[in-house]
């Protein structure tokens, strides 16, 4: 490529934040870092009825926890700020100058009725939007428009030529010409609109490649014009190479709503899914580093991103292979990792000290190994470990009434706690012994009969790690008090 890759992505501050704008995010920061070029982060903040200071906050937490830090933008800053729309009114008003100046933009006055009744006089679909009887409005008919109390919107001249881009994704695209109309640059009153102030921001900020949602697939041509407008008046050197990428479907195979909590990305981040395993399904959606592969590092993606291997088509957001992704992820965690990120979900429920204790840390270390590969998220290890760090266990109600029920259950307890109350050393290994002497080999239970009381008793879960590991770590006084709380709790 003849310059660096200069990305960008440029989001609003408002309400919850999409995984699909994520996604976008996503392949825009691995073709930057992929190709050595700059990712640059921008906010579209012009909307003051929408906007809030705490989305803005929020959206840069969420790009950092995923990892997707910007080489400019706020709070890092570089030669083009400030990076916030709303901090940059006074360079639209100049840009909006140089159009008018030039011919590229001019004020229209027709109002929405005064369109609509054009077009039906002369047998057209008034659905097809504006008619640029304003072009040649004289400056006679503007002063008389004024002296009625008229504001004009601003235009931009649309070219009367075919409209076309090679697209990263999709391959070569055009739009007639004729096929879109003049469109609305500022509002009556100035007000610069979105299809203002994004091209003119990617074209001061020398932005090379835009990757964005197919959904704006329609308003590249009316991007590409404008860039032929700046680039004439001198803001702009050509237009920027344009991407679209596939939407992101929900149930359905409807695009994924941000009414739909799926979509909303603090769910992931409060159940715990890792953001590296998290980044590696959103990238997915869309792409692939191989077709026998699904599951690869932030790093591995930077390293194989080719952005002519996005898929066109729809991806569906799949809870459940997200899941499996960031199952793998965690799983491959090394264990002190592991517990570092572990112990907040535990700590916020109460279970350890922020700083967890010496015994703590113990139980902790000792469990974490066999915990990590039960789990898929790691707010799991509330409801999976909760009973290591309780002086009794939480009973859930299904597993009381499927394993602490019926005469056989009373039998088992009994059969298990005479056993290990004799046991001269308790250890993972004399306990399996002694449990699978009482219960299977004496009692003749199948062991899934056998152990499921006593694994209730201990943690109050049908699932649970390992049965003997977590007895010997709980320890002789506290397993036994279990057993006989759980025979008060049996329904014989």
């Amino acid at each position: 490529m003849s310059s660096p890759v200069r990305t960008r992505f440029c989001p609003s501050p408002t309400g919850t934040v999409h995984v699909g704008v994520m996604r976008a995010a996503l392949f825009n920061w691995a073709y930057a870092k992929h190709t050595g070029g700059q990712f640059v982060f921008r906010i579209e903040d012009t909307d003051e009825a929408r906007n809030t200071e705490e989305s803005y906050r929020h959206l840069l937490d969420s790009l950092r926890w995923l990892g997707l830090e910007w080489d400019e933008g706020p709070e890092v800053g570089g030669p083009h700020g400030p990076y916030r729309q709303s901090e940059r009114g006074e360079v639209y008003r100049d840009v909006l100058a140089k159009l008018v100046e030039a011919g590229h933009a001019y004020e229209s006055f027709s109002t929405p009725e005064e369109v609509a009744a054009r077009r039906v006089a002369a047998g057209q679909d008034p659905k097809q939007g504006y008619d640029g009887a304003d072009r040649e409005t004289t400056e006679a008919q503007k002063a008389a428009f004024r002296a009625e109390g008229r504001q004009p919107v601003l235009r931009l001249r649309m070219p009367d030529t075919d409209l076309s881009w090679d697209d990263l994704v999709r391959g070569e695209v055009t739009f007639a010409a004729g096929a879109v109309p003049d469109f609305v640059l500022a509002r009556a009153g100035g007000q610069p609109l979105y299809t203002l102030v994004n091209p003119v921001d990617d074209a001061l900020m020398g932005i090379t490649d835009v990757l964005r949602g197919e959904d704006l697939l329609s308003s590249t041509p009316r991007q590409l014009a404008l860039y032929t407008a700046l680039t004439d008046v001198g803001l702009a050197d050509g237009a920027p190479r344009f991407g679209h990428l596939p939407l992101v479907m929900g149930e359905g195979n409807k695009k994924l709503s941000k009414r739909d909590p799926t979509s909303n990305l603090d769910l992931y981040r409060e159940r715990g899914f890792l953001p590296e395993g998290l980044v590696n399904y959103l990238a997915l959606l869309g792409w692939a580093i191989a077709e026998d592969r699904d599951v690869f590092s932030p790093a591995e993606m930077v390293a194989a991103f080719d952005v002519r291997r996005v898929s066109p088509n729809a991806a569906r957001f799949d809870l459940k292979k997200a899941e499996a992704i960031n199952a793998t992820h965690l799983r491959a965690l090394p264990v002190e990792e592991f517990v570092a990120r572990v112990t907040p979900y535990l700590a916020d429920a109460g279970l350890v000290e922020p700083t967890p204790t010496p015994e703590q840390q113990r139980v902790l270390d000792t469990i974490a190994p066999l915990a990590q590969e039960r789990m898929v998220v790691l707010s799991e290890a509330v409801g999976l470990l909760g009973f290591l760090f309780r002086d009794q266990p939480e009973y859930d109600e299904a597993a009381v009434a499927k394993q602490l029920t019926g005469p056989d259950a009373v039998e088992v307890l009994d059969a298990a706690t005479a056993a290990l109350t004799a046991l001269p050393e308790w250890t993972t290994g004399t306990i399996e012994a002694a449990l699978k002497q009482a219960l299977v080999e004496e009692l003749g239970r199948k062991p899934r009969q056998a152990f499921g009381p006593v694994r209730v008793a201990i943690s109050g879960r049908t699932v649970s790690p390992p049965l003997y590991e977590s007895m010997e770590l709980l320890g002789r006084e506290a397993s036994l008090a279990r057993l006989a709380a759980a025979r008060e709790v049996a329904v014989p």
